[in-house]
């Protein structure tokens, strides 16, 4: 990776969200589809089942460069979806 990208990179805002779900099948795709309603590819997402609660999942989503108010808007889109139970969300800026 050339410094100049990574220099690029380390400086665009990143807003992830937590999203808890209950571990159904149909969440993930309940969740992206939040997402691709508005064009995005988050730019790194990862769940998994939480530890103490097999029957709960977490996905924890990050999207770069979000329009000004776009990511409070999909976090209350999230929590209106029927699988979820809570969302966070905040923002990493450029240092």
């Amino acid at each position: 990776m050339s410094t100049i990208f990574r220099e690029a990179s380390a400086r665009q805002r990143v807003d992830c969200f937590s999203v808890f779900s209950t571990a159904d099948p149909s969440a993930l795709p309940r969740i992206f589809e939040v997402f691709s309603l508005h064009g995005l590819v988050p730019s790194r997402c990862h769940s998994a089942c939480l530890d103490r609660d097999e029957d709960q999942l977490v996905i924890d989503i990050q999207v770069s460069e979000l329009p000004n108010g776009l990511a409070d808007q999909l976090a209350r889109r999230l929590r209106r979806v029927i699988t979820v139970t809570e969302v966070l969300w905040s923002q990493k800026r450029p240092v």
